[in-house]
């Protein structure tokens, strides 16, 4: 044997799902190809293989993660793959072992009672129920600060919004300027009235995204359903880093729909399955709390963020302040939910502070993954 190596894991920032693969190089030993599954030498060989290992090098059974799940999701799933450079018989074949490891990554906020984050918490501060039971076990709890950020900007761009137009794109502008990092961050920019339109697509380069922001022009009805359903599902949902993110869209509007094809509840649903927060920066500037406001609450709420509603069109800039702050003051935790099954259904997650005067903000729940 040349080497023995763990597969990545996958994570993401909010709540995701996880597969492990566990990756055992055989020299000479061609196991099976992806698309016909057909043996080129026995199972039963492979499977004494994977055991002799364990046994023959117990100091790599005990370092490696999991380790002690080869054996038992050969024989649970006999689900088996290669990975070779070559078919040079001296480049070795690479015998991967599959068994999906259920995990769940949830990012949250807590707060004390002025509203103020509370950074210095730890696992024992908090409780933690999947499904309305506790978890089988926490795999890992710690703070986040600094994760990169994967962006949406959309920018309501219909009639109503005209007054106001010019002030939001600067303060747009001056958002993106602050928040994203060259080489970390990335961003996209969509402007909505009844359509959608995508003016800069995922990049790290601020004067793009800037350029994208001014290329809106305002005028026409307000489809805001559609443009957060499309937004999670034709860039989130298919944005799927090696690496944990904070996915997020921030929603400049005055949360009034008059043309969507798609409901609230299925923008809300595209979001929680796409694992994105939603933050909303209202653009009402009457005073009075109006329909529109309700919809932002609601659409921030469901998926762990928050809705402002600035009393004069500078304080917008405070806003987008207090988002990038939220955003670099999280806290994460990654759990083996109970009694879990991948039937598809949606599973609702309860985070509270066990500490007197303290709050949590995470998003309400999940769609488990379907076989």
């Amino acid at each position: 044997m040349d080497s023995v190596a763990c597969g990545r894991l996958r994570s993401a920032p909010e709540v995701h799902l996880m597969n492990r693969k566990y990756i055992l190089a055989v020299r000479g030993v061609k196991i099976l190809d992806f698309s016909g599954m057909k043996y080129t030498r026995s199972a039963s060989r492979v499977l004494a293989l994977a055991a002799t290992l364990m046994i023959a090098f117990p100091a790599f059974a005990q370092s490696a993660p999991y380790a002690s799940t080869y054996a038992t999701s050969a024989a649970d799933t006999g689900s088996y793959s290669t990975a070779s450079s070559a078919d040079d018989p001296q480049s070795g074949a690479m015998l991967t072992i599959r068994k999906r490891v259920d995990e769940v990554n949830v990012l949250f906020i807590a707060t004390d009672k002025h509203g103020k984050f509370v950074r210095d918490l730890n696992q024992n501060d908090f409780s933690i129920l999947d499904d309305h039971k506790p978890p089988q076990s926490i795999v890992n709890f710690r703070r986040e600060t600094d994760l990169p950020l994967h962006l949406g900007l959309l920018i309501d761009v219909s009639g109503s919004v005209h007054s106001r137009f010019g002030f939001e794109q600067d303060a747009s502008v001056s958002f993106l300027q602050h928040s994203i990092r060259a080489g970390f961050d990335k961003a996209f920019i969509v402007g909505f009235n009844k359509q959608s339109q995508l003016t800069q697509d995922f990049t790290d380069n601020v004067q793009l995204l800037s350029d994208g922001v001014h290329r809106l022009q305002d005028g026409g009805g307000t489809a805001l359903y559609d443009a957060i359903y499309r937004a999670c599902k034709d860039k989130f949902l298919k944005d799927r880093p090696d690496h944990p993110t904070r996915k997020a869209i921030v929603v400049v509007s005055d949360g009034e729909d008059n043309q969507s094809e798609y409901s609230r509840a299925q923008a809300i649903e595209m979001a929680q399955r796409a694992e994105v927060i939603i933050y909303a920066i209202s653009t009402d500037d009457s005073g009075l709390i109006l329909r529109g406001d309700k919809v932002l609450e609601q659409l921030a709420e469901a998926t762990g963020g928050r809705a402002f509603f600035p009393f004069k069109m500078k304080d917008i800039t405070h806003s987008f302040a207090a988002i990038e702050d939220e955003l670099r003051s999280q806290y994460v935790v990654s759990y083996r939910p109970a009694d879990f099954d991948a039937d598809g259904r949606y599973r609702s997650i309860e985070i509270s502070a066990l500490k007197k005067d303290l709050q949590v903000r995470a998003r309400k729940g999940y769609f488990a993954p379907q076989q």
